[in-house]
């Protein structure tokens, strides 16, 4: 099941790279919300298949990153909150501001770092 997790917050952060290049594209219409909210369905997907990982046994203790999971779905709930944020402003007809789309980039690759490290290690 975690190589599920990983896979689907994999291709989200796959879409939400190629999302990101479109929104901040210099004079380009920004991408329709449906593109957004997908993105995000893809990840909570993830996100809730790693939360359900979490109820197994623990793994990586022996290698020091037994807790990485754990940090890996807060970081990731995080990047949601500020995704939901994202999609409520777009549905209200708003520009999203840059520093959002910054924090949630940030909060959601972080999350898929750390996570990478607990899947490998």
């Amino acid at each position: 099941m975690l190589n599920a997790a990983f896979a689907l917050l994999a291709i989200a952060v796959l879409f939400g790279s190629l999302l990101a290049l479109a929104y901040l594209r210099e004079g380009a219409a920004p991408p329709p919300w449906p593109f957004g909210a997908l993105h995000g369905l893809i990840a909570l997907g993830g996100l809730a298949l790693l939360t359900l990982t979490l109820r197994g046994p623990p793994r990586g203790i022996a290698q020091g990153t037994g807790s990485f999971a754990i940090v890996a779905a807060v970081l990731l709930a995080l990047a949601a909150l500020a995704g939901i944020a994202q999609l409520a402003l777009r549905l209200r007809g708003r520009r999203l501001p840059g520093s959002l789309i910054g924090a949630h980039a940030t909060l959601a690759v972080g999350g898929f770092i750390v996570l990478l490290v607990y899947v490998l290690g």
